[in-house]
């Protein structure tokens, strides 16, 4: 009995050596016990590190597949997802604009940097057709199939990664209720439990947006950039339980914002997700630097998170200009070990 004991034990240890070895994307043999051998996890301590899929905007393809790779490399278990790679999977008409171009158009006149007279033209030709792709778009959405976002779902909760925000374009002044709706019932078919969106400075569609997501039990996070300040939320929080703040930690930091812990702590309960990236103050000129060259509490934030039990993740948002022989991939890794480090 004692030897048989022994030969099942090697034999069984034999066979989950063997499937080690030969799986890279799964594992052959292995038991269910197991079964979630290489997938990445990037709850830290108790802190949810994650990452908004705008950081991965220069890689070549922003399929919803190719899109899980690079979460996955990166080694990142929960994500806020820009609507482009589930939309495409759904089915959505490709658009006419290169957006990898135009991004750092668009970040150059959000921040006041002079634009020459050719990336003008750029930026409002592309506009133009954006804003005509944009009428296709509300029409699609009429009957976009849920399923499919169900699909990517799972294809992405198999990999290990969740996914709690959703970005797409169908929450701004432009959007009908048709596209709003849309946009909240393909979130809860991700699995999101939040939309996020560029703070539209409207009290008026901030109350819409408000009551919308109480209807489909979901909050919106509004994100900031060099205007956020103390209050900046204050109405929107105010209208609705369903508004939340989608707030930068960077961004606070380069519009010269004092005590961006102090905000953390008054404002917990109410942030849905933070991003996280390494600015400089104004006086050390704005910078989006590697992570540690820059004046931003990242370290003090993390450890304030992990001490206070705080859930709302924390997404590295890739925003500092990507070194000569690297791409967005190496580079979100090394701010996951950054968030490692310091949360060790």
């Amino acid at each position: 009995m004692e030897n048989q004991s022994r030969r099942r034990f090697l034999g069984t240890s034999a066979a989950l050596a063997a499937g080690t070895l030969l799986g890279t994307n799964k594992l052959f043999g292995a038991p269910a016990i197991i079964r979630h051998y290489n997938k990445p996890n990037s709850l830290i301590n108790g802190v949810q590190i994650g990452t908004i899929t705008y950081s991965f905007r220069d890689m070549p393809d922003q399929s919803a597949e190719a899109t899980l790779k690079y979460v996955v490399e990166c080694g990142i278990s929960a994500i806020e997802l820009m609507g482009g790679p589930a939309e495409s999977f759904a089915g959505m008409p490709k658009s006419p604009v290169d957006m990898r171009t135009m991004f750092p158009l668009m970040r150059k006149r959000r921040e006041n940097q002079p634009l020459t007279a050719d990336e003008q033209k750029q930026l409002t030709d592309a506009e133009a057709q954006l804003n005509a792709y944009r009428e296709q778009v509300s029409k699609w959405r009429l009957t976009a199939d849920m399923k499919k976002f169900e699909q990517v779902r799972r294809m992405y909760n198999q990999a290990g990664v969740s996914i709690y925000g959703f970005k797409p374009d169908a929450f701004g002044m432009q959007a009908t209720d048709a596209d709003i709706d849309y946009g909240m019932r393909a979130a809860k078919a991700l699995g999101a439990n939040q939309v996020t969106l560029e703070h539209p400075v409207n009290d008026a569609h901030t109350l819409r947006l408000g009551k919308m997501a109480e209807k489909h039990g979901l909050r919106v996070g509004y994100h900031g950039h060099e205007q956020q300040t103390p209050t900046f939320w204050d109405t929107a929080l105010a209208q609705s339980p369903g508004n939340a703040l989608n707030f930068d930690l960077g961004h606070y930091v380069a519009a010269n914002q004092p005590d961006p812990l102090g905000l953390i702590r008054q404002k917990h309960d109410r942030i849905a997700s933070m991003h996280i990236k390494d600015r400089q103050t104004p006086a050390h000129g704005k910078g989006n630097l590697p992570w540690g060259q820059g004046d931003t509490p990242l370290t003090d934030a993390l450890r304030l998170m992990r001490e206070q039990k705080y859930t709302f993740p924390a997404a590295i948002e890739l925003e500092y200009k990507i070194p000569e022989g690297s791409n967005s991939v190496a580079e979100v890794k090394k701010c996951v070990d950054y968030c490692r480090n310091a949360l060790s």
